[in-house]
């Protein structure tokens, strides 16, 4: 990598205002990477300050989504560190100590304005520029405060901004921006309630937990000038910033939604419950905009991507979200898996679908499915059938194609004499039985086929035939065959 070669103290810091949204994971996941590439730190920080936004057991959950997908921290709040706590509504006194250093350099100052106050000013001054707004907010008379203060009023903290000149900043992937003062308004530093917003509290805990690159979502771009001010004003040095680009809907066309997506999820639970695999994911996610350098690579491992990993390849163009490569992704995934991994990781959806089985018992089925699904939750579907009795399949299914009932029922009984009479009952000896028993009734082997897959498994798709057979046993697949065969008899 070219932009970062020193360790990189990174950080992820969500708002517990809901669940873990792919958008955030791939924040999460470049700053991670970004820390492990530079053999740096990766923090973990619960930003819990918006109070009306939060939400019971969020936290909980990002930390669960973030530990599924592997990205481990090495500071935060259930593992500690020399910057405990990691938790911004346990830190309000460090919060207001910097307010208060503000307020005494004359950087900020107490608004006891109302929201309903200024809401009902800028109703009536819907063309005021934002330094007539920050003219406004500053403008309230000593007496007026003096009043106010005395009445048990309790006032914001705002940051006074310098409305004259330009605040140049610098984005590590979109280069030097320059913004007109005169555009900025003064933002809340410290609410009334004591608890203060994201332009105080990340910055003061970036700068006390010495993060060196801040890698934060598109949507802050318009708040990096003012926050370049906070920084300035306390005589700080600032961090790297990168602002990825942002993501859309996969139609291309407007921000990518933090609801819903037609029947594909967008949170990392849901990916999870889905039956994506981490790794896959997280391959997903990482291209979303960035793409190595020299090459058409698509997959990568999770230690492929910590080496292939280099900010100079980030992109700022807005990327599409495709959930067709996130499938392709997983599928590519799954197949790379080893056996006993694989039946490991199907097993909890197995067991979800109400199916009482061990990894021993998935182990001889691996084969089957490992090539066919593309989720994991799909193996269940697949596999019922060998661990209890189907329901008796229609005696529709059981004549395909052009054939007739009888003409079903007499292909079914003479693929039951072969079964009952072949010597040995493996995948390599009845594939040639069955086929060859086709042939000689001048019908297509798909038909045959077709029809046995049904009896076996009451299913139109189901794994394939032979090593189905081979695995069911000869026993329990006479015995499926002759209740077929009744259902077609008594159609």
């Amino acid at each position: 990598m070219t932009i970062a070669t020193p360790p990189a103290r990174t950080r992820f810091a969500p708002s517990p205002t809901g669940s873990l949204h792919i958008g955030s994971a791939r924040t999460a996941l470049y700053a991670w990477l970004l820390a492990r590439q530079t053999g740096g730190q990766f923090l973990l920080r619960i930003e819990d300050t918006d109070r009306n936004r939060f939400v019971e057991g969020a936290t909980q959950e990002i930390i669960e989504g973030l530990r599924w997908l592997g990205l481990d921290w090495d500071e935060g709040p259930d593992v500690g560190g020399p910057h405990a706590p990691y938790v911004q509504s346990e830190r309000l006194p460090i919060y207001a100590a910097h307010a208060r250093q503000l307020l005494d350099a004359g950087r900020a100052y107490e608004s006891y304005w109302s929201p309903l106050e200024m809401e009902a000013w800028r109703s009536e001054n819907e063309d005021a520029a934002a330094v007539d707004i920050n003219q406004r907010l500053r403008s309230m008379t000593a007496d007026e405060m003096a009043r106010r203060r005395d009445a048990g009023v309790a006032p914001a903290v705002l940051f006074k901004v310098d409305n004259a000149g330009e605040t140049v900043t610098h984005d590590l992937i979109r280069g030097e921006m320059r913004t007109p003062n005169k555009t900025l308004r003064d933002p809340v530093l410290l609410k009334s309630d004591g608890y203060p917003t994201y332009h105080l509290a990340a910055l003061v805990d970036d700068r006390l937990m010495d993060i060196s690159h801040v890698i934060r979502a598109q949507e802050w771009l318009p708040s990096f000038p003012v926050h370049a001010q906070i920084i300035d004003a306390f005589g700080w040095q600032r961090p790297l910033y990168i602002h990825p680009s942002v993501l859309l809907n996969p139609s291309g066309k407007g921000k990518m939604s933090k609801r819903f997506v037609s029947d594909k999820p967008i949170f990392v639970r849901g990916f999870k419950d889905m039956g994506y695999l981490p790794e896959a994911v997280l391959n997903w996610v990482a291209l979303m905009g960035w793409a190595e350098s020299g090459g058409d690579k698509e997959v990568y491992t999770v230690p492929q991507l910590v080496e292939a990993f280099d900010l100079d390849r980030v992109k700022a163009s807005p990327a599409a979200v495709s959930f067709e490569k996130a499938d392709w992704l997983n599928k590519v995934h799954i197949r790379a898996l080893a056996a006993e991994d694989l039946a490991e990781r199907l097993l909890p959806f197995l067991q979800r679908s109400g199916l009482k089985v061990g990894v021993r018992d998935v182990m001889p089925l691996v084969p089957l499915v490992q090539e066919r699904i593309t989720t994991l939750d799909e193996a269940a579907e697949l596999l019922d059938f060998f661990f209890v009795e189907p329901p008796m399949p229609p005696a529709a299914d059981l004549v395909p194609g052009k054939l007739t009932p009888g003409e079903a029922t007499e292909a079914l009984a003479a693929a039951r004499d072969v079964l009952a009479t072949v010597e040995a009952f493996d995948a390599a000896t009845l594939d040639p039985a069955l086929r060859g028993l086709a042939e000689a009734r001048g019908m297509k082997a798909g038909d045959l086929l077709s029809i046995l897959r049904v009896a076996l498994s009451s299913k139109r798709v189901a794994p394939p035939l032979f090593e189905t057979l081979a695995l069911l046993g000869r026993e329990t697949s006479l015995a499926r065959l002759d209740r077929a065969l009744g259902a077609l008899q008594t159609a």
